[in-house]
Protein backbone atom coordinates (compact mmCIF):
# COMPACT_ATOMS: atom_id res chain seq x y z
CA UNK A 1 0.00 0.00 0.00
CA UNK A 2 1.42 3.50 -0.94
CA UNK A 3 0.67 6.83 -0.63
CA UNK A 4 0.82 9.26 -3.63
CA UNK A 5 0.17 12.74 -5.01
CA UNK A 6 -1.02 13.74 -8.59
CA UNK A 7 -1.56 16.28 -10.37
CA UNK A 8 -5.51 16.30 -12.11
CA UNK A 9 -7.75 17.78 -14.05
CA UNK A 10 -10.91 16.98 -15.87
CA UNK A 11 -8.68 15.88 -18.73
CA UNK A 12 -5.71 13.99 -17.17
CA UNK A 13 -3.87 13.14 -14.15
CA UNK A 14 -0.30 12.24 -12.74
CA UNK A 15 0.96 11.16 -9.68
CA UNK A 16 4.21 13.23 -9.15
CA UNK A 17 5.03 11.49 -5.88
CA UNK A 18 4.85 8.21 -3.90
CA UNK A 19 5.66 6.46 -0.85
CA UNK A 20 5.14 3.01 0.79
CA UNK A 21 3.21 3.04 3.99
CA UNK A 22 4.70 1.00 6.41
CA UNK A 23 1.96 -0.15 8.94
CA UNK A 24 3.25 0.33 12.50
CA UNK A 25 4.51 -3.55 13.21
CA UNK A 26 6.52 -3.68 10.03
CA UNK A 27 8.49 -0.72 10.37
CA UNK A 28 9.10 -1.89 14.41
CA UNK A 29 10.43 -4.75 13.23
CA UNK A 30 14.50 -4.96 12.72
CA UNK A 31 14.34 -8.65 11.05
CA UNK A 32 11.58 -7.23 8.61
CA UNK A 33 13.68 -3.98 8.19
CA UNK A 34 16.83 -5.16 7.29
CA UNK A 35 15.87 -8.10 4.81
CA UNK A 36 13.41 -5.16 3.31
CA UNK A 37 16.43 -2.83 3.43
CA UNK A 38 14.58 0.19 4.26
CA UNK A 39 16.41 3.16 5.22
CA UNK A 40 17.42 3.88 9.00
CA UNK A 41 15.69 7.50 8.25
CA UNK A 42 12.36 5.78 7.84
CA UNK A 43 9.96 5.53 10.59
CA UNK A 44 6.77 4.65 11.15
CA UNK A 45 4.05 7.02 9.73
CA UNK A 46 -0.07 7.50 9.13
CA UNK A 47 -0.81 8.03 5.97
CA UNK A 48 -2.18 11.18 6.55
CA UNK A 49 1.13 12.45 7.99
CA UNK A 50 3.13 11.23 5.01
CA UNK A 51 0.42 12.48 2.54
CA UNK A 52 1.47 15.74 4.49
CA UNK A 53 5.06 15.11 4.04
CA UNK A 54 4.76 14.53 -0.15
CA UNK A 55 2.95 17.95 0.24
CA UNK A 56 5.17 19.79 1.79
CA UNK A 57 8.09 18.62 -0.48
CA UNK A 58 6.11 19.75 -3.33
CA UNK A 59 4.85 23.49 -1.60
CA UNK A 60 8.45 24.34 -2.60
CA UNK A 61 7.62 23.84 -6.31
CA UNK A 62 6.66 27.25 -7.77
CA UNK A 63 3.69 26.93 -10.15
CA UNK A 64 1.61 23.93 -8.82
CA UNK A 65 -2.12 24.16 -7.78
CA UNK A 66 -3.15 25.43 -4.24
CA UNK A 67 -5.97 23.00 -4.10
CA UNK A 68 -6.05 19.45 -2.12
CA UNK A 69 -9.12 16.98 -3.15
CA UNK A 70 -8.79 14.06 -1.16
CA UNK A 71 -11.43 11.13 0.06
CA UNK A 72 -13.04 10.52 3.25
CA UNK A 73 -10.18 8.35 4.47
CA UNK A 74 -8.10 11.53 5.03
CA UNK A 75 -10.80 13.96 5.55
CA UNK A 76 -12.23 12.90 8.39
CA UNK A 77 -8.81 13.57 10.05
CA UNK A 78 -9.26 17.34 11.50
CA UNK A 79 -5.57 18.12 12.18
CA UNK A 80 -4.86 16.69 8.78
CA UNK A 81 -7.15 19.58 7.48
CA UNK A 82 -5.93 22.42 9.96
CA UNK A 83 -2.15 21.54 8.60
CA UNK A 84 -3.08 22.08 4.82
CA UNK A 85 -4.62 25.16 6.02
CA UNK A 86 -1.42 26.15 7.64
CA UNK A 87 0.72 24.75 4.86
CA UNK A 88 -1.63 27.87 2.44
CA UNK A 89 -3.70 24.72 0.65
CA UNK A 90 -7.27 25.02 0.19
CA UNK A 91 -9.44 21.81 0.21
CA UNK A 92 -12.14 20.31 -0.79
CA UNK A 93 -12.55 16.92 1.55
CA UNK A 94 -14.72 14.02 1.76
CA UNK A 95 -16.36 13.60 5.30
CA UNK A 96 -18.66 11.21 6.84
CA UNK A 97 -22.55 12.06 7.89
CA UNK A 98 -20.95 11.45 11.28
CA UNK A 99 -19.27 14.67 11.52
CA UNK A 100 -20.05 17.50 13.89
CA UNK A 101 -20.46 21.21 12.75
CA UNK A 102 -21.83 24.39 13.27
CA UNK A 103 -25.39 25.33 10.93
CA UNK A 104 -24.85 29.19 9.65
CA UNK A 105 -25.68 31.66 12.24
CA UNK A 106 -25.12 29.34 15.29
CA UNK A 107 -21.73 29.20 17.07
CA UNK A 108 -20.31 27.47 20.48
CA UNK A 109 -21.63 29.59 23.22
CA UNK A 110 -18.96 32.25 24.59
CA UNK A 111 -16.75 31.54 28.16
CA UNK A 112 -17.97 32.03 31.09
CA UNK A 113 -18.04 35.21 32.51
CA UNK A 114 -14.87 36.07 34.95
CA UNK A 115 -16.00 36.11 38.70
CA UNK A 116 -13.07 38.21 39.48
CA UNK A 117 -10.62 35.25 40.86
CA UNK A 118 -8.14 33.60 39.17
CA UNK A 119 -7.31 33.23 35.21
CA UNK A 120 -10.25 34.66 33.43
CA UNK A 121 -11.90 32.03 31.18
CA UNK A 122 -11.04 31.49 27.68
CA UNK A 123 -12.38 28.17 26.26
CA UNK A 124 -16.00 28.01 24.57
CA UNK A 125 -18.76 26.17 25.68
CA UNK A 126 -21.44 24.35 24.54
CA UNK A 127 -24.60 22.65 26.69
CA UNK A 128 -27.41 19.73 26.45
CA UNK A 129 -29.40 22.58 24.22
CA UNK A 130 -26.51 24.31 22.28
CA UNK A 131 -24.68 21.71 20.62
CA UNK A 132 -23.36 21.08 17.10
CA UNK A 133 -25.40 18.83 14.68
CA UNK A 134 -23.88 15.63 12.97
CA UNK A 135 -23.50 16.70 9.29
CA UNK A 136 -26.17 14.21 8.25
CA UNK A 137 -28.50 15.62 10.88
CA UNK A 138 -28.13 18.95 9.21
CA UNK A 139 -28.78 17.90 5.89
CA UNK A 140 -31.77 16.12 6.79
CA UNK A 141 -32.93 19.30 8.56
CA UNK A 142 -32.29 21.68 4.39
CA UNK A 143 -35.40 22.35 2.82
CA UNK A 144 -35.51 20.70 -0.51
CA UNK A 145 -35.49 24.02 -2.44
CA UNK A 146 -31.77 23.97 -1.05
CA UNK A 147 -31.13 21.57 -3.29
CA UNK A 148 -30.25 21.62 -6.86
CA UNK A 149 -29.26 19.71 -10.01
CA UNK A 150 -25.99 19.79 -11.17
CA UNK A 151 -24.24 18.28 -13.98
CA UNK A 152 -19.99 18.02 -13.97
CA UNK A 153 -19.47 15.84 -16.64
CA UNK A 154 -20.03 13.55 -19.98
CA UNK A 155 -20.12 10.02 -18.87
CA UNK A 156 -19.66 6.94 -21.38
CA UNK A 157 -23.27 6.76 -21.91
CA UNK A 158 -24.64 9.88 -20.56
CA UNK A 159 -23.83 13.23 -18.58
CA UNK A 160 -23.48 12.49 -15.16
CA UNK A 161 -25.61 14.77 -12.47
CA UNK A 162 -27.36 14.70 -9.04
CA UNK A 163 -28.57 17.07 -6.26
CA UNK A 164 -26.18 19.23 -4.37
CA UNK A 165 -26.58 21.52 -1.67
CA UNK A 166 -23.89 24.01 -0.35
CA UNK A 167 -24.09 25.65 3.14
CA UNK A 168 -21.75 27.49 5.14
CA UNK A 169 -20.85 26.01 8.45
CA UNK A 170 -17.94 25.71 11.43
CA UNK A 171 -16.59 22.51 12.76
CA UNK A 172 -17.44 21.70 15.72
CA UNK A 173 -14.79 19.44 16.68
CA UNK A 174 -13.34 19.33 20.18
CA UNK A 175 -14.48 23.16 20.12
CA UNK A 176 -14.70 23.47 23.72
CA UNK A 177 -10.96 23.05 24.27
CA UNK A 178 -10.54 26.18 21.94
CA UNK A 179 -10.59 29.91 22.86
CA UNK A 180 -11.35 30.86 19.07
CA UNK A 181 -14.24 29.29 16.64
CA UNK A 182 -12.84 27.11 13.87
CA UNK A 183 -13.25 29.07 10.89
CA UNK A 184 -16.35 28.90 8.54
CA UNK A 185 -16.39 26.58 5.35
CA UNK A 186 -18.24 25.25 2.96
CA UNK A 187 -20.03 21.72 3.71
CA UNK A 188 -21.05 19.98 -0.14
CA UNK A 189 -23.79 17.49 0.23
CA UNK A 190 -24.79 15.49 -2.48
CA UNK A 191 -28.60 13.86 -2.37
CA UNK A 192 -29.06 11.83 -5.15
CA UNK A 193 -32.55 11.82 -6.31
CA UNK A 194 -34.56 8.79 -5.17
CA UNK A 195 -32.18 8.06 -1.91
CA UNK A 196 -33.48 7.89 1.22
CA UNK A 197 -30.49 10.33 2.57
CA UNK A 198 -27.35 11.77 1.49
CA UNK A 199 -25.05 9.79 0.10
CA UNK A 200 -21.39 12.03 0.54
CA UNK A 201 -20.26 14.90 2.49
CA UNK A 202 -17.61 17.44 1.59
CA UNK A 203 -16.00 20.39 3.57
CA UNK A 204 -14.12 22.85 1.71
CA UNK A 205 -12.12 25.95 1.80
CA UNK A 206 -12.56 27.51 -1.41
CA UNK A 207 -13.90 31.07 -1.11
CA UNK A 208 -16.69 32.15 0.17
CA UNK A 209 -18.12 33.42 -3.13
CA UNK A 210 -17.84 30.26 -4.91
CA UNK A 211 -20.18 28.79 -7.13
CA UNK A 212 -21.71 25.59 -6.14
CA UNK A 213 -21.08 24.37 -9.49
CA UNK A 214 -17.68 24.60 -9.17
CA UNK A 215 -17.58 23.12 -5.64
CA UNK A 216 -19.21 20.32 -7.51
CA UNK A 217 -16.53 20.09 -10.56
CA UNK A 218 -13.32 20.63 -7.75
CA UNK A 219 -15.02 18.12 -5.57
CA UNK A 220 -15.91 15.14 -8.53
CA UNK A 221 -11.98 15.25 -9.80
CA UNK A 222 -11.50 12.22 -7.89
CA UNK A 223 -12.68 10.01 -10.49
CA UNK A 224 -9.79 11.21 -12.91
CA UNK A 225 -7.55 10.13 -10.39
CA UNK A 226 -9.34 6.63 -9.49
CA UNK A 227 -9.85 6.16 -13.13
CA UNK A 228 -6.21 6.67 -14.47
CA UNK A 229 -4.59 4.69 -11.44
CA UNK A 230 -6.73 2.04 -12.74
CA UNK A 231 -4.98 2.13 -15.85
CA UNK A 232 -1.31 2.08 -14.10
CA UNK A 233 -1.75 -0.96 -12.22
CA UNK A 234 -4.02 -2.77 -15.16
CA UNK A 235 -2.32 -1.77 -18.52
CA UNK A 236 1.41 -0.40 -17.13
CA UNK A 237 2.09 -2.85 -14.26
CA UNK A 238 1.82 -0.60 -11.41
CA UNK A 239 0.46 -3.19 -9.28
CA UNK A 240 2.23 -6.26 -10.33
CA UNK A 241 5.30 -5.66 -8.06
CA UNK A 242 6.46 -9.15 -6.66
CA UNK A 243 9.83 -7.77 -4.96
CA UNK A 244 10.63 -7.46 -1.14
CA UNK A 245 12.37 -4.63 -0.59
CA UNK A 246 12.08 -0.68 -0.36
CA UNK A 247 14.49 0.09 -2.98
CA UNK A 248 13.00 -1.74 -5.77
CA UNK A 249 8.93 -1.19 -4.94
CA UNK A 250 10.25 2.78 -5.43
CA UNK A 251 11.90 1.68 -8.42
CA UNK A 252 9.24 -0.09 -10.04
CA UNK A 253 6.88 2.68 -9.55
CA UNK A 254 8.71 5.27 -10.93
CA UNK A 255 9.33 3.45 -14.34
CA UNK A 256 5.80 2.43 -14.04
CA UNK A 257 4.88 6.27 -13.44
CA UNK A 258 7.73 7.58 -15.81
CA UNK A 259 6.16 5.46 -19.09
CA UNK A 260 2.73 6.38 -18.37
CA UNK A 261 3.97 10.32 -18.18
CA UNK A 262 5.40 9.62 -21.72
CA UNK A 263 2.26 7.99 -23.25
CA UNK A 264 0.83 10.85 -21.60
CA UNK A 265 2.88 13.36 -23.15
CA UNK A 266 2.24 11.50 -26.74
CA UNK A 267 -1.46 12.06 -26.06
CA UNK A 268 -1.45 15.46 -25.40
CA UNK A 269 0.99 16.37 -28.35
CA UNK A 270 -0.12 14.30 -31.54
CA UNK A 271 -2.23 15.22 -33.95
CA UNK A 272 -5.66 14.27 -33.15
CA UNK A 273 -6.48 11.29 -36.02
CA UNK A 274 -8.22 8.51 -35.94
CA UNK A 275 -7.58 5.61 -34.21
CA UNK A 276 -8.46 5.77 -30.13
CA UNK A 277 -6.27 3.46 -27.74
CA UNK A 278 -6.61 3.17 -23.67
CA UNK A 279 -3.94 4.64 -22.28
CA UNK A 280 -3.03 7.11 -25.57
CA UNK A 281 -6.38 8.23 -26.56
CA UNK A 282 -6.01 8.84 -30.13
CA UNK A 283 -3.37 7.52 -32.09
CA UNK A 284 -2.24 9.27 -35.31
CA UNK A 285 -2.20 7.72 -38.62
CA UNK A 286 0.69 6.14 -40.25
CA UNK A 287 2.50 8.41 -42.76
CA UNK A 288 1.71 7.60 -46.46
CA UNK A 289 5.55 6.54 -46.96
CA UNK A 290 5.74 3.90 -44.02
CA UNK A 291 7.54 0.52 -44.59
CA UNK A 292 7.83 -1.58 -41.92
CA UNK A 293 11.02 -3.00 -40.99
CA UNK A 294 12.94 -5.00 -42.78
CA UNK A 295 10.64 -4.10 -45.96
CA UNK A 296 12.42 -3.06 -49.20
CA UNK A 297 12.56 0.19 -49.81
CA UNK A 298 11.23 -0.18 -53.41
CA UNK A 299 8.67 -2.72 -54.43
CA UNK A 300 10.12 -5.53 -56.61
CA UNK A 301 9.20 -5.43 -60.35
CA UNK A 302 7.06 -8.59 -61.51
CA UNK A 303 6.15 -9.36 -65.08
CA UNK A 304 2.99 -9.55 -66.37
CA UNK A 305 0.74 -12.43 -66.31
CA UNK A 306 -0.51 -14.40 -68.80
CA UNK A 307 -3.43 -16.43 -68.39
CA UNK A 308 -3.50 -17.96 -71.24
CA UNK A 309 -0.43 -19.84 -70.91
CA UNK A 310 0.07 -23.14 -70.71
CA UNK A 311 2.52 -24.31 -68.13
CA UNK A 312 5.51 -25.76 -69.44
CA UNK A 313 6.28 -29.34 -68.49
CA UNK A 314 9.76 -31.26 -67.95
CA UNK A 315 10.11 -34.52 -69.75
CA UNK A 316 12.87 -37.01 -69.27
CA UNK A 317 15.14 -38.30 -72.30
CA UNK A 318 15.13 -41.38 -70.90
CA UNK A 319 11.65 -43.08 -71.42
CA UNK A 320 12.76 -46.72 -70.01
CA UNK A 321 11.09 -47.46 -67.37
CA UNK A 322 12.56 -47.99 -63.73
CA UNK A 323 11.99 -50.91 -61.60
CA UNK A 324 10.26 -50.63 -58.64
CA UNK A 325 11.30 -52.25 -55.33
CA UNK A 326 8.95 -55.04 -54.16
CA UNK A 327 8.23 -55.85 -50.68
CA UNK A 328 8.52 -59.92 -50.53
CA UNK A 329 6.90 -61.83 -47.74
CA UNK A 330 9.01 -65.45 -46.98
CA UNK A 331 6.78 -67.82 -45.65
Amino acid sequence: MAVSISLANEAFSLPVAYRLYLTKEWAGDPERREQAKVPETVAFATKPAIALQLLEQLKMVEGLPNVVVVDAGYGVDTAFRERLTALGFSYVVGITGAGSVWPEGQTPLPPKAWSGRGRKPKLLRRDGQHKPLSTKALAMQLPRRRFHRVTWREGTNQALSSRFAAVRVRCGHRDYWRAEQHPEQWLLIEWPTGEAEPTKYFLSTLPAATPLKELVRVAKLRWRIERDYQELKQELGLGHFEGRSWRGFHHHATLCIAAYCFLLVQRLTAPKKTLLHPILGEVPALPEDFRPRGSPTKATPRSGLDRHATAGTRRRADRTPRPVPMLRSEG
